[in-house]
This record gives structure tokens, sequence and C-alpha cells, in this order.
């Protein structure tokens, strides 16, 4: 099957799971997205979603946290990993937004070019902020391309250029959040049966199942091996 024919397919699948995909944190505008999709590297979504109302009650536009010092900050947000370093780049962030004008605004220049903002964050408000084409590349959707066939690549990057590739742009902004919501409730990382899964079961190749089998498999049963 080819790459196309198996996007198409898994695509049909994944609409007919997830016919609703909202952003899974909660935000008000494209600030506090942008905010709190920079908390949740190495965080869980639901941790982040704890943490910000606090943080946004008193901070929750760029003035208020610029008013802010990194140590203010990261009171508000200790319980975040990496909090340390993420407050000052929310500090730096905030005044950065502030000297361009004082709003997010839908330019991936601006948005990469913001402390704390990489790639994956500028395509996560980009598509859930102002509804712009964009497939956010994580290390679950990568993890996901790669066991169904629709990437070989090493870096999230290629992983990106190949998923947009093989899917339509009009369904980019859902189909990312598709894939991160099938991996949480089927197909995880670790001790997932691929034989057995949705999609795996077809897409995956008999090769990345005995592999995955195999690095699942307990410690003494590889030795014997």
């Amino acid at each position: 099957m080819k790459r196309a024919e198996k996007a198409d397919r898994i695509g049909e699948m994944l609409d007919e799971l997830y016919p609703e995909t909202p952003v899974p944190l909660d935000h008000t505008d494209p600030y506090t997205l942008t905010v709190a999709v920079a908390l949740s590297a190495q965080t869980t979504d639901k941790k982040v979603n704890e943490v910000t109302p606090g943080l946004f009650a008193v901070a929750g536009t760029p003035e208020k946290m610029a008013a802010l010092s990194p140590d203010e900050i990261h009171a508000l947000i200790k319980e975040i990993g990496l909090a340390p370093t993420k407050a000052r780049n929310l500090s730096t962030m905030a005044h950065q937004i502030l000297d361009a004008g004082g709003e997010i605004i839908p330019d991936w220049d601006f948005l990469e070019s913001l402390a704390g903002v990489g790639h994956k964050t500028a395509s996560v408000v980009m598509a859930g902020a102002f509804d712009i084409p964009a497939f956010a590349v994580d290390t679950h959707i990568h993890r996901l391309a790669h066991r169904w066939g629709l990437s070989n690549g090493t870096t999230v990057e290629r992983t990106e250029k190949d998923l947009k590739a093989v899917f339509p742009e009009d369904t980019w902004n859902r189909r990312h959040l598709q894939i991160i919501f099938f991996g949480r409730e089927y197909c995880p990382a670790r001790y997932h049966d691929l034989a057995e899964c949705l999609i795996c079961s077809w897409a995956s190749t008999k090769k990345q199942m005995a592999a995955e089998a195999k690095m699942n498999a307990p410690a003494t049963k590889r030795k014997k091996t």
C-alpha cells in the first residue's frame, strides 16, 4: 500500500474516532495559547491546565506578564517541568511581544523569534489560534508516523514534511491533534502490541512489529533470543 493510500485510510479512521478536535490546552486567546503551549514542553497537558488558571489570573496579557519578575512568574508555574527556564522565557517573551506592538500575530518569523517558542509551538498557535494550516509534529506524532510507515525521517522536521505530503492541507490542523489523541488512547509508546492496534495492525510492517515486540519483551527473554 502506498503512503498516500495508507494516509487516506488512516485519515478516515481518525475522522470517525475524533470528529471534534479541541486544543487540549486551556486558553482564551492567541497569547494564552502561546504561553500554554510553551509551558507544555516536557510536561503533560493536564499539569499545564492545572497551573495556567492561576498564572492567567495574574498575568493573562503580555503587559501583566512583563510586569512580573522571572522569580514571580516561577512562583506561579513551579509545578511545571523546567519551570526556572520557562519563567525566564515567559518574561522575555512578554517584553518581545510588547516591543513588537503588544499582540501575537500570525507570522511564522515573529512567532519563532519569541523566547521559548520553537517551530512546533508556532505551528500549534498558527493552527489553533488563527486556523492557518500547520502540522505540529511532536515526539508522539513522530513515533506514530514511523510506526505507520508514513515517514522514515529521523527528525521531526523530516516527519513534518512527509506528513504534509500525504495528508491534504485542509486536514492538517485537525489531523495532528487526532494523531495525538489516538496515540494517548490506543497507541502508547511502551508495551504496545502493534498486532492488536486499530491502525498499527495493518499499517505497520512486519519488521516494525518484530522490532517493537523484541524491544518490549522482558529482559530475560531478550537475552535468550
